[in-house]
């Protein structure tokens, strides 16, 4: 029962993932939560492919086929926010708010419509190909699949290249000071752009992982938050991708474990969000402090150069 319970778990960890690297890696720039739309978009994406007859003729490459078809489309639709906040200077915040809602209702129209099982007592899609699902890594139940081992070569990958490279260090020098790094002569709006769609291209992957990995058919009709997720453990992490799968682990964990007391012990299963407002409200007080004590920093040094000031011209004067 432990083993099956950890299992679940990282299984839970791993959906967070793919929002929580696009939140640490190409996140910092925009302050955006369009991970849970982007997931929904390509949750879709995977239905019309694995629906349809044509994806028998791709046989064991159909996962592989469908998650980058997710994330593309993702990616793409990044494209949006991402323009907007660049050229046009507009909010990337409410742009993807309502990119959220506008991408959901669709999804609602084409599953009450088109992609519907009429024989289901719910409004879900047909059932998946058989060839689509990805393989599980551990066959207890959990759900854990093969995605654990991706996202993990993802935060690698993530690293490098966030890291140990030179599109990395302009992401993480515009994601600190916008101006200094226009200054600079770095391409602040193409980089904020091709920040946007690379971060959708990880929100889109862990999205195709976790509905492959873990369902046989899509049954999404709210958006499942996994957004916010995401953002809470980018800061949990630090904003280092090498710390992003023990704060995905964290969070899954008191995930799982406030499920568990409300079943069990009639602790409300809402006490998740509030740990994760608290975390936001740390988030935030850090910021606030940080720009407090700059201006502290900024003030004394001010009172310290005139006092240096008054100083000299004291000597001077009294020279002469």
């Amino acid at each position: 029962m432990k083993k099956m319970m950890f299992a679940l778990v990282l299984a839970l960890a791993v959906s967070v993932c793919g929002a929580a690297l696009a939140a640490v890696n190409f996140g910092r720039i925009l302050l955006f939560e369009p991970q849970t739309g982007a997931a929904v978009a390509l949750a879709v994406s995977l239905s019309l492919l694995v629906t349809v007859m044509v994806s028998k003729c791709l046989g064991g490459l159909l996962p592989i086929a469908a998650v980058l078809l997710g994330g593309i489309s993702v990616g793409i639709m990044m494209l949006i926010p991402a323009v907007l906040k660049a050229k046009l200077g507009v909010s990337e915040m409410v742009n993807s708010l309502m990119l959220n809602y506008a991408v959901m209702y669709f999804i609602k129209y084409l599953l009450n419509t088109h992609l519907a099982d009429k024989t289901k007592g719910q409004i879900m899609t047909y059932e998946f190909q058989p060839n689509a699902a990805i393989p599980q890594l551990v066959d207890n139940g959990s759900k854990l699949s093969w995605g654990f081992v991706v996202a993990l070569v993802a935060v690698v990958l993530c690293s490098l290249f966030m890291y140990r490279t030179r599109w990395g260090y302009a992401t993480r020098m515009i994601g600190i000071n916008q101006q200094f790094s226009k200054y600079s002569g770095m391409n602040v709006a193409g980089i904020i752009i091709l920040s946007q769609v690379l971060g959708g291209l990880l929100a889109g992957f862990g999205g195709g992982i976790e509905m492959l990995g873990r369902y046989t058919s899509f049954n999404w009709s709210a958006l499942p938050g996994y957004g916010w997720t995401g953002i809470t453990v980018a800061i949990l992490a630090g904003n280092n991708p090498i710390y992003v799968p023990l704060a995905a682990f964290f969070i899954s964990y008191l995930n799982k474990g406030c499920s568990l007391m409300s079943t069990y012990s009639g602790v409300p299963s809402q006490l998740i969000d509030i740990l994760q407002a608290v975390i936001f409200l740390f988030f935030a007080a850090k910021q606030f402090l940080a720009r407090y004590r700059q201006r502290l920093v900024v003030k004394s040094t001010e009172e310290e150069l005139k006092l240096a000031a008054a100083a000299a011209a004291a000597e001077e004067g009294g020279a002469k």
